[in-house]
């Protein structure tokens, strides 16, 4: 399959996010195809922003792109008993992150130019702390006072180590200096390695039985992911005796 486009990774992270761990892959490949059907509508995911987002594309074409996510490394699968649902891995997270706080400042943003005042703020609490962090670097960054009567209603809601944070921001922009940039920089560069993903290939394995190494092919481990398997523990010679043995 052809590599995907920054564009359509990040499509497929923002459908990922509104079900992660609680959702699989035919489930995000309804939500990326703009499905009707009423799972989709009943738990509301016809409002993702990335709804439809492949809606001229075959089902089976969708899942594909997700099977690619997941063998590049932005995907992951874990059980939930029997059930294969999906993550995020640390380099779809990284890249996610980012997207979705650039969002809440862009939603922001939106109730500013229609005069929104006083918005509820309580969307924003428990939510991951690593993105709050991101979130309140970003709003930093701008350097812009029109954010700080939104911060103070936030303040007003959240837990104590996010309000401490909050009011560091809201000091830095009442100071009135420029931010450096680089930090802005740095995450940049980050986010643009982590879109490049990572290729599968083969991994060498050592047979708890016979001490050799064998190789562990990258369909193999395609294979194994899917059906929510740990990696084999013995090489195949050493598996066929113990098949015999049993038999």
């Amino acid at each position: 399959m052809k590599l995907l486009t920054e564009d359509e990774i990040r499509g497929i992270l923002r459908a990922a996010d509104d079900i992660i761990a609680a959702g699989g892959r035919t489930l995000l490949a309804k939500i990326l195809k703009g499905s009707r059907e009423k799972k989709v509508l009943q738990l509301g995911l016809n409002a993702c922003p990335v709804y439809g987002y492949f809606k001229s594309e075959k089902l089976d074409a969708v899942l594909d792109k997700i099977d690619w996510m997941i063998d590049h490394d932005f995907l992951d699968i874990e059980y939930s008993g029997k059930l294969p649902m999906i993550i995020f891995t640390e380099r779809g997270w990284e890249i996610e992150r980012d997207q979705r706080a650039d969002e809440f400042i862009n939603e922001w943003d939106q109730w500013l130019a229609a005069g929104k005042e006083s918005p509820d703020m309580y969307y924003l609490k428990d939510r991951n702390r690593g993105m709050i962090w991101l979130l309140l670097d970003k709003i930093q960054e701008t350097g812009s006072k029109k954010y700080i009567p939104y911060l103070r209603e936030w303040e007003k809601i959240d837990y104590k180590k996010v309000r401490a944070r909050i009011q560091q921001v809201i000091r830095v922009l009442e100071s009135g200096v420029p931010d450096d940039g680089k930090t802005a920089v740095n995450r940049n560069d980050a986010i643009n390695e982590a879109l490049k993903g990572s290729e599968p290939n083969d991994i060498d394995l050592r047979c708890i039985e016979c001490g050799d190494y064998f190789t562990f092919t990258v369909g193999e481990q395609q294979f194994y992911k899917r059906m929510g398997f740990v990696h084999p523990r013995r090489c195949e010679s050493c598996r066929e005796k113990r098949d015999l043995e049993f038999f």
